[in-house]
């Protein structure tokens, strides 16, 4: 047994307690009456960086919730690796669902229960006492490491833009690794190579000054709810295919290596039917749903809504109506390019008789797509296959996350993925929970990646 093995193994019992003082503190971003908690959640992880032996550390103040910084810089010639996570969690609503108190955790079997234990307090604390287990068992670590932990990942970290151009030499690193991520099952493990983009936009449609009498003026104009779904129901072919010109222009395309590591992943068609309480799946034609949801781009319709919709009958000719799209993007499209596209399209097929409005959302994302053969993801790849005994699948998420990219376009760093919450842990939701097995495995994870990460040239 390696010496950081027995160091972890000694302190589990202390580590468990930590994580529980972490998990109480209600470190709920969107919420302005806990900006107070969001803070004390960054006081906590500076100390706690502070007592592993991890340097240099600072509360860095972004307009925002504040971001952690600290760092170890002691191996010359070494690759200089920046780990992230987030402090910050989802509100707890609704809470009566929750079986216990959410900001007091409960260990029920392998089981801890509290907001944020899984996303991302537990996967965030692990590299910390990693770092503490190399340090105090073999006095230094195979390679340089910086830390950002963030106060506001739940609310899109909107400071975090402007605050990574003024901090960019702080920052400086070879690769970035993120503790906000997990594993396909408890057996099996995966490298996430690949998250979607995002723009938004809405459409507001107007016609009469007033709601009219149907009856009297049905058929003599224009119905902006009529019109809306006729311009929403040309955004797209029969095939599923999005008729925006030139929308597909910068789509990287998914190629035969890709189709290889997504068809490696197996899907239950029928399954994934009744989860969802469906009777077909539906979507672009040429691809496989996996295909769909990680590697091509989509434009959905969000809600709609108009004229009068309450109880009973009312007999109007609305006077507006209105819809909010977004569309998740994949590399290499531009999320202002492509809102843009999809106003002038919607423009385009406007008929007469209705004003239409459309209006560009400012909370945009860029695509990010890490190389699957990247240095990194195989040292990633190295290091789970030890743990899990078999290698990992290699997906994609069709969500947004907007570091990956900030990492790439600020600091010139790819990121690789390395969390350990599994699927079922409700995160965002009631009950949610984070396993204490993870826990462990994540820490010899994590161990195990710094050494294999020290071979890794730098840039």
């Amino acid at each position: 047994m390696a010496s950081w093995q027995q160091y972890l193994n000694d302190n589990q019992a202390r580590f468990v307690d930590e994580m529980l003082a972490f998990f109480r503190i209600p470190s709920v971003s969107s919420l302005p009456e806990h900006a107070a908690d969001v803070q004390a959640a960054g006081e906590w992880v500076a100390e706690r960086m502070k007592q592993a032996g991890i340097e240099n550390i600072e509360i860095l103040p972004t307009g925002g919730h504040p971001v952690v910084y600290g760092d170890w810089l002691h191996a010359p010639g070494k690759p200089t690796i920046l780990i992230y996570g987030h402090f910050d969690t989802q509100p707890t609503d609704p809470e009566e669902l929750w079986k216990s108190p959410p900001f007091e955790p409960r260990i029920e079997g392998d089981r801890v229960y509290a907001r944020g234990a899984s996303d991302d307090k537990g996967n965030m604390l692990v590299p910390i006492l990693a770092v503490e287990a190399l340090l105090q068992s073999e006095g230094k670590l195979p390679l340089n490491l910086k830390f950002l932990f963030e106060g506001q990942e739940e609310i899109g970290s909107p400071q975090l833009p402007p605050f990574m151009v003024k901090h960019r030499e702080r920052f400086a690193c070879d690769l970035a690794v993120s503790a906000d991520g997990g594993q396909w099952a408890e057996d099996q493990p995966e490298l996430n190579v690949a998250a979607r983009g995002l723009c938004a936009l809405q459409v507001d449609v107007k016609g009469p000054d007033v709601d009219l009498h149907s009856g009297i003026y049905g058929g003599t104009v224009q119905n902006p709810i009529h019109a809306l779904a006729t311009i929403l129901a040309a955004l797209h072919d029969e095939e599923g295919h999005i008729t925006v010109p030139s929308f597909y222009d910068q789509v990287r395309p998914v190629t035969e290596d890709d189709r290889a590591k997504i068809g490696a992943v197996p899907f239950d068609a029928d399954g994934y039917k009744d989860r969802l309480g469906i009777n077909a799946l539906f979507g672009e034609s040429g691809y496989n749903t996996y295909e769909r949801a990680w590697a091509r781009p989509t434009l959905e319709v969000n809600g709609i809504w108009g004229g009068f919709t309450g109880a009973g009958m009312k007999t109007v000719l609305p006077a507006e109506a209105h819809a909010k799209i977004t569309c998740r993007l994949v590399a290499d499209q531009d999320p202002a390019q492509i809102a843009q596209l999809v106003k002038a399209h919607i423009e385009r097929l406007s008929p007469p008789g209705v004003t239409v409005n459309v209006t560009i959302f400012e909370n945009a994302a860029y695509p990010y797509r890490s190389p699957s053969d990247h240095a990194g993801n195989r040292a990633a790849h190295v290091v789970l296959e030890e743990l899990y005994g078999k290698p990992p699948y290699y997906t994609r998420t069709g969500g947004s996350v907007p570091l990956l990219t900030l990492f790439y376009r600020e600091l010139g760093a790819q990121t690789v993925t390395f969390g350990f919450g599994l699927p079922d842990e409700n995160i965002h939701s009631p009950n949610e929970f984070w396993r204490l097995s993870s826990f462990r495995k994540a820490q010899q994870g994590y161990c195990l990646l710094l050494q294999e990460l020290a071979t890794v040239q730098a840039k």
